[in-house]
């Protein structure tokens, strides 16, 4: 991606702002223009007070000069305010931008990005951004148009001394656009370390029990200061490079200054030029060099800053593997059947995870999956609310490709129970409501009861308005569990997905649900994906998964009979018994 391609792409980011940001650019003309008064009253304070001493011009300087400083105090601040205020504008609007993509974009994008370099993307690279959008803009554009009257001042005073100081500011260029390609890769392999970092912190902050069962703490620990000296190693590299590029552009500045001080007052001894004008021109070139030397500090925030919109940008150019069809059909109720027509299904286009599959589930039927892991169970479940698509083949409800379906009619027929329990750092209240924005105090009692969770809650600190932590710490895996079915019930979709729904139960806890769970599956088509046979018996179809294939199928007494793979699973969970 060029600089071309990010500057644009920051202006249209920038483009709801347009109107503030011309007041703020016209504030910095006037300022800028006064930065140039300044330099040019040089001449008079010599010529006219010193040299010729006029009074009357005393008496007036001071005035001026007090005039110029309070209009700039207060354009400078109309300026700073505006431009503060767009870039945290811009950073809020780009933040919320990626979160809102993060959520369109499907499953098998989570399955190939970590936890820990999203996060890394959403809060450190925009942050990064924000130093160069917030910060750096100000200091380039105010330069800029500082620049502009100086340049404006010292051709007025002398055009000669002026084309002799152009030929420095190009070599004060050099080190900038030199040391910017070196800053640009280290911003970059900074804020991978960053997401890197993310994503260990991540992953053993929130497996902290495995980490001291197993007495790694030591290792964990070794292993972070290895990331934390990678970081540190690169910002060195980066401070070493912004510390060395100032000097050398203050040496081209000095070198330049020496040389148009000697030509300059050899102007003012043959009398071409009077001292109050070379002075002023000098006064002019010495703030003209400031902001050259400006950009060489700001260099380094400016190229993390486009380093950190690359990895922004790249990821909002992620096209959405499930792409909702324009003017897609509304799916007004589930009514009939759900059909996996010749359905075959693989990841990135490698070997089949399913293969087809000739399957029909009718309305109101319990289906269970079985099978050997790794045999697709979990796969075709997930095919059914479009969390992947399909290869070949086509999944159907009622009739409809659900890929012609919009997806919030889709999923909003469905409920999903899974083995891994999502719960979120809110109140038990919250979680149960999740999904059910509109339903009453009455409806979540109801659904809390029907999981049987209603009396563990009750006897929580603050009952329904307990805060249960991050994934649902502060309750056991049973109660977990249970308001995660409880949030299911409260949704009352036609169609129910439960994937190892009961897997974390102890077996007071099961027995309490699987009642729960009978009661729920009535009248709904339920897809029950089990490992524990026992839970599934009374399933009015049992199908069995292995290799991505449907190998058998029938009821529990029917599988048996055929002494197949289903029979082999039910021997091995049942032989010590």
């Amino acid at each position: 991606m060029t600089n071309k391609t990010i500057l644009t792409r920051l202006y249209q980011v920038m483009q709801p702002y347009r109107k503030k940001l011309l007041i703020s650019m016209l504030a910095m003309i006037i300022v800028a223009g006064f930065n140039a008064a300044q330099a040019y009253m040089v001449k008079p304070l010599l010529d006219k007070i010193f040299y010729e001493k006029n009074e009357e011009w005393l008496t007036l300087l001071p005035v001026a000069l007090l005039v110029i400083f309070l209009i700039k105090g207060f354009f400078y601040f109309i300026y700073s305010y505006l431009l503060e205020w767009i870039g945290q504008c811009v950073i809020k609007d780009l933040r919320n931008s990626i979160y809102s993509h993060l959520n369109e974009l499907s499953m098998g994008f989570f399955h190939k990005n970590s936890t820990g370099e999203l996060i890394s993307r959403i809060m450190n690279d925009v942050s990064m951004l924000q130093g160069s959008v917030s910060h750096a803009l100000i200091h380039l554009l105010r330069d800029f148009f500082t620049v502009c009257g100086l340049l404006g001042v010292i051709f007025y005073m002398d055009w000669r001394l002026a084309f002799v100081s152009l030929i420095f500011i190009p070599m004060a260029a050099v080190p900038i656009v030199v040391f910017g390609k070196k800053f640009r890769r280290i911003s970059t392999n900074y804020q991978q370390g960053m997401g890197e970092a993310s994503d260990f912190l991540n992953e053993t902050i929130r497996g902290v029990r495995i980490v001291k069962a197993f007495c790694m703490e030591e290792q964990e620990k070794k292993l972070f200061g290895k990331k934390m000296q990678y970081l540190f190693d690169t910002l060195m590299t980066e401070t070493k490079f912004r510390s060395l590029s100032h000097p050398l552009i203050e040496l081209l500045g000095g070198i330049g200054m020496a040389l148009i001080i000697w030509f300059g007052g050899m102007q003012v001894l043959g009398g071409n030029s009077t001292p109050g004008t070379f002075m002023a021109f000098l006064t002019a070139l010495i703030m003209l060099y400031e902001p050259v030397k400006g950009v060489s500090k700001i260099n380094s925030t400016i190229q993390s800053g486009m380093a950190a919109a690359i990895r922004i940008f790249d990821l909002l150019d992620i096209e959405p593997e499930i792409k909702e069809k324009q003017n897609g059909t509304v799916l007004p109720g589930f009514h009939n059947a759900i059909t996996f027509d010749k359905v075959t299904f693989s990841y990135n286009k490698e070997e089949p995870v399913l293969r087809d599959i000739q399957l029909k589930v009718a309305q109101g039927e319990i289906l269970a999956v079985v099978g050997p892991s790794g045999g697709g169970k979990t796969t075709l479940a997930s095919l059914i609310p479009r969390f992947h698509d399909v290869t070949q083949g086509a999944v159907r409800i009622d009739g409809h490709d659900i890929r012609d379906l919009t997806l919030h009619s889709l999923r909003n027929q469905i409920a999903l129970v899974t083995q891994q329990t999502i719960l979120f750092n809110d109140t038990v209240r919250n979680n149960i409501g999740y999904g059910s924005p509109n339903c009453t105090e009455e409806e979540i009692q109801q659904a809390a009861e029907a999981a049987f969770a209603l009396e563990f809650i009750e006897a929580l600190p603050k009952g329904f308005d307990t805060v249960i932590g991050e994934s649902g710490t502060r309750l056991s895996g049973g109660q977990r569990q249970r308001v995660s079915i409880a949030r299911a019930i409260l949704k009352d979709a036609p169609i129910l997905v439960l994937d190892e729904a009961t897997s974390a139960l102890d077996t007071e806890s099961e027995r309490k649900v699987q009642k729960a769970l009978d009661n729920l599956m009535k009248n709904r088509t339920t897809i029950v994906i089990a490992h524990r046979l026992s839970t599934i018996k009374n399933a009015d179809r049992i199908i069995v998964m292995q290799n991505g294939r449907l190998v058998e199928e029938g009821t529990h007494e029917n599988l048996l009979e055929q002494h197949g793979v289903y029979e082999g699973l039910y021997s091995m969970q049942y032989a010590d018994r």
